[in-house]
């Protein structure tokens, strides 16, 4: 990033290439003219959103403990241009920052707040106000969440939420309209609420998903664990991909978002360090308790998926709980001292784990599912990309044959060609088509089941 009338660029660098080497970048100042690189500051955890004051006299950034490049959510912390201990200008906010513009008009923010998006200005003195503009929505504009007029005056952004298709809206924080309606044709498949629970220390939050035309009676639910872990389930309208599929289907859809997840500060996000599938997967099993108090679901038929963390997840409850009777897991991990070594992008799991595989590996095999895979009992979907370099498919062959050891019913499915993601159009469609097929055979919705 520069200021206006700088000769120099501000970015946040690494020293070797490949991905990994994202969790250990570095802020750097470049000279236009000679390609000199200046080291501003070097944050112990992540860092995204570098942007330069108008003066050209700072730079501010988001920092946090962010496992996925482009998942962004943390402090705003501040630092001189010639360098520095960057200072934590938001310590101990009820929030995760999600994206920073600074303009003439001054620093202001995106954060994810509980279950609502938000802009929040800073003051001169780089603390920050309170929210000009909440909503429980998803906003973005590009690099950042949202745009800004030159003047600071006003505002614009995609919006969209679980019944609402995406538009632009646009005008002053107190008075945005929507300027676009090319999507109003779209219905919405589902109702949504907004739960909050507690679960030990925690008051928790996550979405309650309930398809519009119910059968009738209690009906089976599946809830979805996000990736990550550091990420959170914000709204996105549902109109394809395996969500809508299950709401057509008939199923309900509970989307937490347990500690590790942003929305409630750094503190949260951080809370599930060196402890993997422990409280988070006690503040899931706590939601799922609060949705069967807040809709008719049937506690016996109850389904669980997840991708990449939210495969992990998926991998690793089935060996802590008979609750769910049918699992869907893409991309997970099943044995993390093996993943530590066959991964591409080992640097995100320092943080997390404190030391490598090979200084400490007691806290990796302490929560691998194979170590307690004897205690599986659930029917388990399994799918991945044969590329994937971030959870290679070798963890979900590693679990598919210990199920297949263990006698619990499962499938393998590894996808030519993809990574971490299944992108081409024909797999997207089998992994959808193969997802219902799996939670209707073994808790059927009751319009599908068979």
């Amino acid at each position: 990033m520069t200021s206006s009338g700088s000769r120099s660029f501000r970015s946040a660098a690494a020293r070797r290439h490949r991905d990994n080497n994202w969790w250990i970048a570095e802020l750097d100042r470049i000279d236009a003219s000679t390609g000199a690189v200046q080291r501003i500051a070097a944050p112990k955890l992540q860092m995204n959103q570098p942007r330069v004051s108008p003066d050209g006299r700072t730079v501010a950034f988001i920092g946090g403990i962010m496992s996925d490049f482009g998942s962004v959510g943390g402090d705003v912390y501040t630092v001189p241009i010639s360098g520095g201990d960057p200072v934590d200008r938001t310590p101990a906010y009820r929030g995760s920052f999600t994206s920073l513009l600074w303009g003439r008009s001054g620093l202001v923010a995106s954060a994810l707040i509980g279950d609502r998006n938000a802009i929040v200005p800073f003051s001169a003195a780089a603390a920050p106000e309170q929210p000009i503009w909440s909503a429980p929505v998803s906003i973005s504009a590009g690099d950042a969440r949202f745009a800004r007029t030159a003047n600071g005056r006003s505002f614009a952004f995609v919006e969209q939420d679980y019944e609402h298709a995406p538009a632009i809206y646009a005008g002053a924080a107190a008075a945005l309209r929507k300027i676009t309606h090319e999507n109003d044709a779209w219905q919405p498949l589902v109702t949504v609420r907004s739960l909050t629970w507690q679960s030990g220390p925690y008051t928790v939050q996550g979405w309650l998903l309930a398809p519009r035309t119910p059968t009738g009676g209690k009906a089976p639910m599946v809830t979805s664990v996000h990736g990550g872990p550091a990420a959170a389930n914000v709204p996105s309208f549902v109109w394809q991909g395996t969500t809508a599929d299950l709401a057509r289907a008939g199923y309900y859809l509970f989307l937490p978002n347990p500690r590790g997840s942003y929305g409630q500060g750094e503190a949260f996000t951080r809370a599930n360090i060196r402890d993997f599938g422990g409280g988070d997967l006690k503040d899931i099993l706590a939601g799922i308790d609060a949705a069967e108090r807040a809709a008719p679901i049937d506690d016996s038929r109850l389904g669980l998926m997840g991708g990449s963390y939210g495969g992990f997840m998926a991998m690793w409850a089935n060996t802590q709980t008979n609750r769910f009777k049918a699992i869907v897991a893409g991309a997970g991990l099943s044995d993390w001292i093996s993943y530590y070594g066959i991964n591409g992008i080992d640097q995100w799991m320092i943080p997390y784990f404190g030391k490598s595989v090979y200084d400490d590996p007691d806290p990796y095999w302490a929560v691998s599912a194979i170590r307690t895979i004897k205690n599986a009992r659930t029917p388990t979907f399994i799918y991945v990309g044969e590329r994937d370099i971030e959870v290679p498919p070798t963890q979900s062959i590693e679990y598919w044959h210990a199920l297949k050891a263990m006698n619990v019913p499962t499938t393998l499915v590894i996808y030519p060609g993809e990574g971490h993601g299944i992108r081409d159009p024909e797999h997207s469609l089998d992994v959808r088509r193969r997802t219902v097929a799996w939670f209707d055979h073994y808790i059927g919705s009751g319009r599908a089941a068979r």
